[in-house]
């Protein structure tokens, strides 16, 4: 994994990316960067782990199915001023993949925010495009999987077969080349293993 290169061409590509050492700081950044208004959350082990919903309730409106079930709390995170999401996979080529299954946390990546932040440990890089396409079905889709009570291939093996279950949770897959136009996404890296 080469973080330098990868920083290089997500700039390259238009993305403002930061680089913190510890998921603590990165936090701390992310806190101090959201200006006041609403905060939508995609579902993501890695901003659970950081803690980011509970530091940022205390002085914005956050919404995240992941606390607050239910339809009226996605259309909320998908638009809101803010929205806050990691990565399955970041190429060191500056692609940012991600795989859904109901389609919000994607979305709210595409369109429709004052920013977008891809919050990312730097476990989740690697080399080129199909490698982290490879990582986002068989590492990131199957470990989601295998935390719900499924039955898709999978979760059994631990390979995508790319499935018709009707229980499929990867039914969409995007690749951000570049920020949306009129929406600033920043990627912020953090050298630890967080998420999937």
């Amino acid at each position: 994994m080469d973080i330098e290169k990868t920083i290089k061409n997500l700039e390259s590509r238009g993305f403002k990316v930061s680089y913190f050492a510890t998921g603590a700081e990165a936090a701390d950044y992310v806190c101090g960067a959201v200006g006041g208004g609403s905060v939508g959350i995609g579902g993501s082990k890695t901003i659970e782990k950081l803690g980011l919903y509970e530091r940022l309730s205390e002085t914005n409106d956050v919404y995240w199915h992941w606390r607050t079930p239910g339809a009226e709390t996605l259309r909320q995170e998908i638009s809101a001023d803010y929205f806050l999401s990691s990565a399955n996979a970041i190429s060191e080529d500056g692609e940012i993949l991600n795989i859904d299954g109901t389609g919000n946390r994607v979305a709210a990546t595409l369109f429709g925010h004052k920013k977008v932040f891809i919050i990312s440990g730097t476990n989740k890089i690697c080399p080129d495009f199909d490698s982290a396409l490879h990582r986002a079905r068989n590492v990131a889709a199957v470990l989601n999987a295998k935390r719900f009570d499924i039955k898709t291939p999978c979760k059994l093996d631990g390979k995508c077969h790319d499935c018709r279950s009707p229980q499929r949770i990867c039914k969409a897959l995007t690749v951000l080349w570049g920020p949306m136009g009129g929406m600033e996404t920043e990627v912020v890296l953090i050298g630890e293993e967080l998420g999937y």
